[in-house]
């Protein structure tokens, strides 16, 4: 199977190194100075001092790489307006494309069902630019558990050997194409499975990056470090509560285990991921992990005073650090 993974940074340097450890023939598209290191000698995955070295083939140009089997795209939603732009040489006229991304999907509505089935998500995807350039129907969802980091062009440090993907279609069904993808993960060491209910792992995921993130990003501290503040908890718990309300409003069944999460995270000595790109000066994805989530309360009618405070806090940080994209800017 030939894979092209969209996005080298963290999660996708990660992904790669799995799909080559698979059997995949592997590809990554990567930039600057990322791109420079893979090139010369390849991807450097660790994992609880352990290293894995992944000899992949590296382009910034798609049309270098042709047409693939299936992608996985694993960009931060700012990012998608440029996938857009360029995905085209990698698309055959059956080319699926995994998303594995945090926060609500561009597809999301797509093959939803009742009076929302077909919304569109502007604010995540301008003009329908990846609508247009990629088709809802090539879209698998990919949720990803991993906490990893770039610690130096080529290298990527895995914080955890306990890690998944979950891989779903828009419309529930259970396809070849998404089970083919799994089973080459799988084989490579990271545990990739199937649901038929997407939009719950979605929203599962989606609650804890939402109850971490905004503390990460305002304490500037790993996930640990205030997790373990009794008042930094209560907050997490509250938040927690109001994100799984709104998944519940617009009909998913997420994991309700608010303590459970909890625990796992006092175990986390790890930056987050947006937290990552405040201090790296990355573009963050305060739209599509925060401010769409809370459109879709207005939507579903669902109280959120906490979110709304926590948020807004986050996307004045963001702002005031000159990160936040264009479209979030309202």
């Amino acid at each position: 199977m030939k894979v092209c993974v969209f996005g080298a940074g963290a999660i996708g340097s990660h992904v790669a190194v799995r799909l080559h450890e698979g059997g995949a023939q592997t590809s990554v598209i990567a930039r600057g100075a990322q791109l420079a290191a893979i090139k010369a000698g390849g991807i450097r995955m660790r994992v609880g001092g352990e290293e894995t070295v992944a000899a992949v083939a590296a382009s910034d140009d798609p049309a270098a790489l042709g047409v693939q089997d299936a992608v996985i795209v694993t960009l931060k939603a700012p990012a998608l307006p440029s996938l857009a732009a360029t995905i085209g040489p990698l698309l055959g006229p059956d080319t699926p494309v995994v998303f594995a991304m945090n926060g609500i999907p561009w597809w999301y509505f797509y093959k939803h069902g009742g009076e929302q089935d077909g919304r569109r998500l502007p604010a995540i995807d301008a003009g329908d630019a990846v609508w247009r350039a990629v088709g809802p129907e090539r879209a698998i969802g990919g949720i990803v558990y991993s906490a990893c980091e770039v610690t130096e062009p080529g290298v990527v440090e895995v914080a955890s050997a306990k890690n998944r993907l979950v891989f779903g279609e828009p419309d529930g069904r259970r396809s070849e194409r998404a089970e083919a993808i799994a089973a080459v993960l799988s084989r490579g060491g990271l545990p990739t499975v199937v649901t038929e209910t997407v939009r719950d792992e979605i929203w599962s995921k989606l609650m804890g990056n939402i109850a971490s993130g905004p503390l990460g990003i305002l304490s500037q501290s790993p996930v640990n470090a205030f997790t373990s503040d009794p008042a930094c908890e209560g907050l997490m718990r509250s938040i927690l509560a109001e994100a799984a309300a709104i998944a519940e409003a617009l009909g998913c069944r997420p994991s309700r285990d608010i303590e459970g999460r909890i625990a796992s995270m006092r175990n986390l000595a790890h930056k987050n991921s947006i937290l990552q790109d405040l201090e790296r000066g990355r573009p963050m994805e305060i739209e599509a992990i925060y401010r769409t989530p809370l459109e879709l309360a207005r939507m579903a009618k669902v109280p959120t005073p906490v979110l709304d405070w926590v948020i807004a806090l986050a996307t004045l940080r963001a702002r005031a650090a000159g990160l936040l994209p264009e479209a979030a800017t309202a």
